[in-house]
C-alpha cells in the first residue's frame, strides 16, 4: 500500500466517523432506546401472571361489551314479564330475574358497555389534555409553567366524584354517556398533567435533545420526537388503572342517582335498584357488584404489570 492510498483510507475513516457521531436532523436519535425499551417491556409482561390475568379478564369484558347478545345467550334485557320478578338464579336463567321480572344476566352483560365505553372515552379526554398541558408546562417552563400548574391546582380542589357530581347535578351537559364521560375527565386530567410535566422538565436536559436542538429542529419537532417518547411510559401506567377507577367512579355517580339515568342499562343502576331488596333478592346486587369488582381489577392489574415492566428497576 503507497503512502498516497494510506492517506486516503485515513481520510475516508475520519469522514466515516464524522458522519455516525453528527446525525443528520432526518435521524431520530431515539429509535433504538424506545425500541429496547418496549421490546424488553414486552418480553417482562410475557412473564407477568398479573398481565395474563388482568389481560384475558379485559379482552373478555370488552367482548362481552361488543357482542352482548351472544353472551346474554339471546334474551333481551328489556323483555320483562312481572310473573317472573325477583326469581332466584336457576339452570335456566343463571342469574334469576330483577324486579320487574326481566332475565338479569341479560341486563348485566348489556350494562357493560355503557360502563366501559365511558371508561374509555373519559380516559381519551384525560391524556389529550394531561399530555398536552404537561408537555407544554415542562418544555417552555417559566410563566408558562406556572399559570397551567395553577389552573391544575384548582381543579385538584375538588375530588374526582365530587367535582364530577357537582357538573351532572347542574344539569348542563345533561346524563347521557358523553356527559358523564365528560364530567369525570374534567376533574381527572390534573395527574396525567403533572406526570407528563415532571418527565418532560427530567428529558429536556438530556445530550440528544441538546444534540437535536443544534442541529437545527424546531420546538415542535423536539418535544414530539425526542421527548415526550420518553415521558410516556408512566402515563400509560397510569391510563391503563385509570380506565378501571373511572369505571368504578360511573357507578358510584349512577348509584348516588347522578350518572346514567333509565332507560339506559348500566351496573350502578342495577346496584342502586337492588340496594333496597339485599334481603330479599341479594342476587340483584352481587351479580352487577361482582362483574363491576372483576372489571376494576382486570385493569388495575395490567396498570400494575405494565408499570413493573417499564421500570427497569423491578427487573432482574
Amino acid at each position: 500500500m503507497t503512502d498516497q492510498q494510506r492517506d486516503d483510507l485515513r481520510h475516508d475513516e475520519v469522514g466515516a466517523g464524522t458522519t455516525t457521531g453528527l446525525a443528520a436532523p432526518s435521524v431520530d436519535v431515539t429509535d433504538t432506546r424506545q425500541n429496547s425499551l418496549w421490546s424488553d417491556a414486552w418480553r417482562a409482561l410475557m412473564r407477568n401472571p398479573l398481565f395474563w390475568i388482568g389481560g384475558v379478564l379485559g379482552v373478555l369484558f370488552l367482548l362481552v361489551a361488543t357482542f352482548p347478545g351472544v353472551f346474554a345467550r339471546g334474551a333481551d334485557p328489556r323483555d320483562c314479564s312481572l310473573s317472573n320478578s325477583k326469581l332466584e338464579p336457576s339452570a335456566e336463567h343463571w342469574f334469576g330475574y330483577d324486579q320487574q321480572g326481566c332475565d338479569y344476566l341479560a341486563n348485566v352483560v348489556y350494562g357493560a358497555r355503557n360502563s366501559l365505553i365511558i371508561g374509555a372515552l373519559a380516559v381519551v379526554v384525560i391524556l389529550v389534555l394531561g399530555v398536552t398541558v404537561g408537555a407544554l408546562s415542562g418544555f417552555f417552563g417559566g410563566v408558562v409553567d406556572s399559570v397551567l400548574s395553577r389552573i391544575a391546582d384548582i381543579f385538584y380542589a375538588l375530588p374526582l366524584v365530587l367535582g364530577a357530581l357537582v357538573i351532572l347535578r347542574s344539569g348542563s351537559l345533561g346524563r347521557g354517556v358523553v356527559a358523564v364521560a365528560i364530567a369525570l375527565s374534567a376533574f381527572g386530567w390534573m395527574t396525567a398533567m403533572r406526570l407528563v410535566r415532571s418527565q418532560v422538565i427530567a428529558v429536556k436536559s438530556a445530550d440528544y435533545v441538546a444534540a437535536a436542538r443544534a442541529m437545527g429542529a424546531s420546538n415542535s419537532r423536539i418535544l414530539v420526537r425526542h421527548i415526550l417518547p420518553n415521558a410516556v411510559a408512566p402515563v400509560l401506567v397510569y391510563a391503563t388503572i385509570t380506565v378501571g377507577v373511572l369505571i368504578a367512579a360511573e357507578a358510584t355517580l349512577t348509584f348516588l342517582g347522578v350518572g346514567l339515568q333509565r332507560p339506559a342499562i348500566s351496573w350502578g343502576l342495577q346496584i342502586d335498584a337492588g340496594q333496597s331488596l339485599l334481603r330479599t333478592a341479594p342476587h340483584l346486587v352481587f351479580f352487577p357488584s361482582i362483574v363491576l369488582t372483576l372489571t376494576v381489577m382486570a385493569f388495575v392489574m395490567m396498570g400494575d404489570a405494565l408499570r413493573d415492566a417499564l421500570d427497569p428497576r423491578q427487573r432482574s
